[in-house]
């Protein structure tokens, strides 16, 4: 067990990014100790899914190496699942049923511990290399702000710990705890992605009796039914129109009550509102992230009837209450997300993993550190 009145700097292996667009370096780093509020974590794995692409989020399952002053809810042994989107339950935002964004350590895109804007990495010669979203799991060890650390049953699986503290998490939270999906609905949801099918997943768990999936690849279509979707348009066969107005309208006699964009693209975003019933409280959630950062354009008239659209920021889940709920309820086989699964590597395979998901080969990459 880790001195905690004394813990010392490590030496150990990270994958580390030294210019944009080339390939991780496997070199040894030295992670500083954990400082005040802090959590300094012994990483088993990690993965990796498409949005890692464009930018990294950590997901990944470890075990408690030392804590920082005032901490007091872990010790060294817990395990854990580091998340990028913190929560406190002391500010008015964690208190809210509505909010799942802290306000007291506020969630930053960016780089640095989120308390002082440090960092706790350095390389062999001693300079500074900053994390992404103020979690690193592509180390053997990680810094993690307290907020940010999710105690989890041992029972817990480390690979399902991975799924649940990222793109599987999102997923089945934006149906589940965000659009609050009813029994006997209809939904639809863009794009078959890891993110996509926790969706599906997420709204066979609340009762949706049908699951209209939507992608241009037709492997998805099996693939998806496997997860939940009963009914698959392959919009790459869609000439004329768009899929709200060719297909999802005649599927459903008149719109769907719910519908989830997960590629990232504005015209998506549109047809995704568009999807939705033309008079009542049709709910659209956005849960890709637009590249290009282009803007929507949604019918105003549409909107007089109820309709609305919602932003999702880790599918409006609580992270330290909900992602423990949520693996119970996978190990009560009420989510099935194992499949999501696709590959699995060591650390010094990293870069093959980032080729399987440019490839299109994968949805989900397990990273071992050892």
């Amino acid at each position: 067990m880790a001195d905690q009145q004394s813990p010392k700097p490590i030496r150990c292996k990270a994958a580390v990014c030294r210019a944009a667009g080339e390939p991780l370096t496997i070199e040894e780093i030295v992670v500083d100790p954990p400082g005040a509020y802090e959590i300094r974590i012994k990483i088993i794995c990690t993965s990796l899914c498409h949005t890692d692409i464009t930018f990294w989020r950590a997901k990944a399952y470890g075990v408690v190496e030392s804590v920082g002053e005032h901490v007091e809810e872990f010790a060294a042994g817990d395990a854990v699942a580091p998340t990028y989107l913190g929560q406190c339950d002391r500010c008015s935002s964690c208190a809210s049923e509505h909010n799942n964004v802290c306000t007291a350590v506020p969630f930053v895109p960016g780089p640095r511990m989120r308390r002082d804007g440090t960092t706790r990495f350095r390389d062999a010669n001693g300079a500074p290399l900053h994390d992404c979203f103020a979690v690193s799991s592509f180390s053997e060890y990680t810094v993690v702000d307290m907020n940010q650390v999710v105690k989890l049953d041992p029972a817990v699986t480390p690979k399902l710990a991975c799924l649940l503290s990222c793109g599987a998490g999102t997923g089945v939270g934006a149906a589940w705890r965000l659009a609050k999906v009813e029994p006997g609905s209809s939904v639809a949801i863009f794009g078959l992605g890891s993110v996509g099918l926790a969706v599906a997943q997420g709204a066979k768990m609340c009762g949706a009796s049908k699951i209209i999936g939507v992608d241009l690849n037709p492997e998805k279509e099996e693939v998806g039914r496997r997860f939940g979707v009963t009914d698959f348009v392959n919009a790459s066969l869609i000439e004329k129109g768009s899929v709200s107005e060719v297909v999802i309208a005649k599927m459903t006699g008149g719109g769907v009550d719910y519908s989830f964009e997960c590629i990232g693209v504005s015209s998506v975003m549109t047809d995704a509102f568009r999807s939705t019933k033309a008079v009542g409280n049709g709910k659209t959630i956005i849960l890709g992230l637009e590249k290009d950062a282009q803007p929507i354009c949604l019918p105003s008239f549409e909107l007089l009837y109820g309709k609305c659209v919602m932003g999702s920021l880790f599918g409006g889940i609580k992270p330290k209450i909900d992602i423990p709920i949520l693996a119970q309820k996978c190990m009560n086989k009420e989510l099935e997300l194992d499949e999501l699964i696709t590959h699995e590597v060591g650390l010094k395979d990293i870069n093959k993993a980032f080729d399987l998901l440019l490839e299109g080969k994968s949805l989900r990459c397990i990273i071992w550190m050892d």
